[in-house]
């Protein structure tokens, strides 16, 4: 297991001053836009900034839209292809493994988060000094389903870490926090949590988000219900103490249910043994059992999964500006 030391973090710190980590999905129609944008709006602010592109297995041309682009960036551009799709947040761990800059971005790809806002993240985290701040849109340019998706895992988040502040995927932090969470090498990740389990200095500010003008949101419904399970099971004994809870009550209900016709069979008030109350309590019963072997499974299935070491993600290739070729695949087996 890695573990970046402190004094590491800051002393590559200074290599850079601003790195803008994208996960790319099937972007090929917005990815010329989107570096375009960039390099207008961090060109005046610094010339010490790097773009890393993570292509997480995209099904179109987006590998190879990088590579046309690539040589008109030149230094300022990382480019980097997975093996195959990882989800989102697993792109982010490894674009923030590679980020140099003292001051980290990460945003999507398709330009719903407007790059002219990123000015916005850096004043804001540099004034106050905190370590992480979330550009918060007050509202979202989403389909109905994924505004209620979004609802959910924002629930979660609120309930397991006890904290106000709305995430988004648009987001700055120092390089420190960016490499601290590389402790975490498993593959269920959810890069919110694991920042919040690294930092309380943490806000929000409102910025803009715009309508989607190509293609389609990566994320499903499904997915976003597999995300806030990962959020709950991966930092959270909170099922685990739902079913505990759930088995307390149902065991002194069945107590109480067997109490009330011990009661009544020694009053002698019971002529006929009646089916409908044994059937109700081998269903009550049957059914928190099976809840209860559920949920337990879902931990033990991750554990299995983690244990197996299947990775986090695995890098084809990498291209970087001190490169001329394309490096060797590397495999990050997390």
């Amino acid at each position: 297991m890695k573990n970046q030391q402190p004094e590491n973090a800051l002393a590559k710190a200074s290599e850079l001053d601003l790195s803008i980590v994208v996960p790319v999905y099937r972007s090929a129609g917005t990815l010329e836009a989107l570096l375009q944008r960039l390099s207008q709006v961090l060109s005046p602010i610094t010339d010490r900034y790097e773009i890393i592109l993570i292509d997480d297995g995209s099904a179109d041309d987006s590998w190879a839209v990088i590579e046309r682009l690539r040589p008109a960036y030149g230094k300022h551009l990382v480019a980097v292809q997975l093996m195959r799709n990882y989800g989102q947040h697993n792109a982010l761990m490894c674009g923030l493994g590679l980020a140099r800059g003292e001051y980290v971005v990460t945003m999507d790809d398709d330009l719903q988060n407007p790059p002219e806002e990123i000015s916005k993240l850096l004043v804001h985290i540099k004034q106050h000094g905190l370590d992480l701040v979330y550009g918060c849109p007050p509202e979202r340019h989403h389909a109905g389903w994924r505004n209620l998706g979004s609802m959910l895992v924002l629930h979660f988040y609120r309930s397991v870490f006890r904290h106000p502040i709305t995430p988004s995927p648009f987001r700055i932090m120092r390089h420190q926090l960016a490499h601290s969470v590389q402790f975490y090498d498993l593959n269920f990740t959810f890069l919110d949590g694991l920042l919040a389990w690294c930092t309380s200095r943490i806000d929000g500010i409102e910025v803009a988000h715009h309508p989607r003008e190509q293609g389609q949101s990566g994320y499903s419904l499904s997915k976003l219900l597999v995300l806030s399970l990962n959020l709950y099971t991966n930092f959270s004994l909170i099922p685990l103490q739902l079913v505990s809870g759930l088995g307390f009550v149902t065991a002194l209900s069945g107590f109480g249910v067997g109490l009330f016709y011990l009661i009544q069979f020694f009053a002698s008030n019971i002529e006929v043994p009646g089916f409908a109350s044994t059937i109700i309590a081998i269903l009550i019963l049957g059914g928190a059992q099976l809840l209860a072997l559920g949920v337990i499974g879902e931990y033990v299935g991750r554990l299995h999964l983690n244990v197996n070491r299947k990775p986090q993600y695995v890098v084809r290739q990498m291209q970087s500006p001190a490169s001329t070729e394309p490096e060797a695949a590397l495999t990050q087996e997390h």
